[in-house]
């Protein structure tokens, strides 16, 4: 019988986490959706952007003490990740009554877990998408159809779901390689933005009047709504938690990764790279955008809004802004551009890793088909389940190509099953700790109350967009809200008719507690 190899070290574990995480690619791709934000009442939220990925980051830190903490008590959970932690919170209890919530709190989980992981790579796919589209665009000056871009998302799950495939050996060499790579042109980037905004060869107007001005809210509610797409940007850290059947010593290096890959890549990486980006971004970034079915010229956070790839355009901007040539910005933009393609890859990649995983965990526990639950022979992977996500991927990916407002769609349909999920991990951890005697008010009671408010906070934010917006704004959350709940669906009546043919109940005390 296949099982899985415990060949990861505190390295492996972190490397996979730090790739979903992907600042590199991140910066690129989301910049456009969260400069062209705006709020039902058709204002822009993008001088809120630094503001808003620090209301993310606190949130995403909040949640991530309290996977920490599970994993630490849990470190047998082996893929299940939160899936196992929901259930464990309940069965651990000595008093039998607590007992028969273990099935509904882990299927709950394993229903949010499942909106985002086996969403989100089709997310990333549809990036991917756009990515090589702008570089087509930017050689041949024009754009790839409809048509071109769903092959391209369908090529590029099929690639991704090859390597998974192959297993989480070569995943972790590909993320680490990637890794290294998208935090060098990372750097670059930052650095040219600074030096462009210091030495203002081209006497731009800047966007934002100072660092200050980057960095501190100007509208608390414009902070939300950047929240809603900036968490898309941080998750990733909680990933390294499915990989604990293949950890050496999961109980050791489990725990550190989670916060290890959001120090590094959350709070040093994204704080820096956004804050470069936003503080050299002026009227100097010129593009053209379609307002009411007429084309008119526009600058600053307009053309990043218009923009399907502002960073692309900035570098050339900036590039040729301090050389007073023309080519060296085209040159150095088509490298970095590579370098977020590769990181992209590796986000996708270890997205699907984490997401097969929880899948096969479910089916495991016959809490999902059982095909989905088959390890490949050789390669030790959940073979199925993978080509099942590719599936989905390639689906998911082609929707997000029609338009910048299904991309956003389908990028908060992610997202609302990562509060969902960040929500009710905050609230298992409050109760797995409730009565042990290594219980701390602090991490196992302030820091999940606030984390369970927080992304309570976002999920809300999402419904308000939804049902009282208007505009692209509600179209975006209303898709991701049909998202959610065609899931929601799908999993009741596969519960309902798994419970009618062989007798389990919703709520019943477990025989086995393992």
């Amino acid at each position: 019988m296949a099982e899985m190899k415990k060949t990861l070290g505190l390295t492996g574990v972190t490397v996979n986490a730090m790739a979903l995480i992907a600042p590199g690619a991140f910066l690129w791709i989301t910049y456009q959706v969260q400069a062209a934000q705006t709020t039902p009442g058709g204002d822009s939220t993008a001088m809120d952007m630094w503001p808003g990925i620090v209301f993310a980051l606190i949130l995403a830190f909040l949640t991530a003490i309290s996977y920490s903490e599970l994993a630490k008590i849990y470190p047998e959970a082996g893929t299940g990740s939160a899936y196992y932690f929901a259930e464990k919170a309940f069965i651990d209890k000595e008093e039998t009554r607590h007992h028969k919530w273990g099935r509904l709190a882990k299927l709950a989980t394993g229903w949010a877990a499942h909106l985002f992981y086996w969403v989100y790579p089709g997310v990333m796919v549809a990036f991917m998408a756009t990515l090589l589209s702008y570089i087509w665009q930017a050689f041949t000056g024009e754009s790839l159809a409809l048509p071109a871009l769903i092959v391209i998302a369908c090529l590029f799950s099929i690639f991704v779901g090859f390597i998974a495939y192959r297993g989480v050996s070569g995943s972790t060499t590909t993320s680490l390689l990637i890794n290294v790579i998208q935090l060098t042109a990372l750097a670059v980037f930052a650095v040219i933005a600074i030096i462009y905004r210091t030495a203002n060869p081209e006497h731009a107007n800047f966007v934002f009047s100072s660092p200050a001005d980057v960095m501190l809210p100007h509208n608390m509610m414009n902070v939300l709504f950047q929240g809603t797409i900036a968490i898309l940007i941080l998750v990733g850290f909680e990933s390294c938690t499915a990989f604990g059947a293949e950890a050496k010593n999961a109980k050791r290096d489990v725990p550190r990764a989670v916060i290890l890959a959001l120090v590094i890549q959350g709070l040093i990486a994204y704080l820096f790279e956004y804050f470069a980006a936003n503080f050299g971004l002026s009227d100097k970034l010129t593009g053209t955008a379609t307002v009411d079915g007429a084309t008119k010229a526009v600058s600053g956070v307009d053309a990043a809004g218009a923009s399907s790839a502002p960073i692309g355009d900035m570098i050339v901007q900036m590039v040729n802004g301090l050389s007073g040539g023309e080519g060296i910005g085209f040159a150095l933009m088509i490298v970095i551009a590579v370098t977020v393609a590769l990181a992209i890859l590796g986000t996708t990649l270890s997205a699907m890793n984490t997401a097969v995983r929880i899948t096969y965990a479910m089916a495991q526990d016959s809490e999902m088909p059982q095909p989905l639950g088959l390890l490949h022979l050789e390669n030790a992977t959940p073979h199925v389940a993978v080509w099942a996500l590719v599936v989905i991927s390639a689906i998911v990916g082609s929707i997000g190509c029609v338009s910048v407002v299904f991309l956003t769609g389908i990028t908060l349909a992610s997202n609302f099953g990562t509060f969902v999920l960040y929500a009710l991990t905050c609230l298992w951890t409050i109760i797995a700790f409730a009565g042990r005697h290594e219980r701390n008010s602090l991490l196992h009671m302030i820091i999940p109350i606030l984390g369970l408010l927080a992304n309570i906070v976002m999920l809300l934010t999402i419904l308000g967009l939804g049902f009282i917006g208007g505009g692209d704004s509600q179209t975006e959350s209303m898709m991701a809200l049909i998202i959610a709940g065609i899931w929601l669906v799908a999993s009741v009546v596969y519960v309902v008719a798994r419970n009618a043919k062989t007798g389990r109940k919703l709520m019943e005390v477990p025989s086995v507690t393992s």
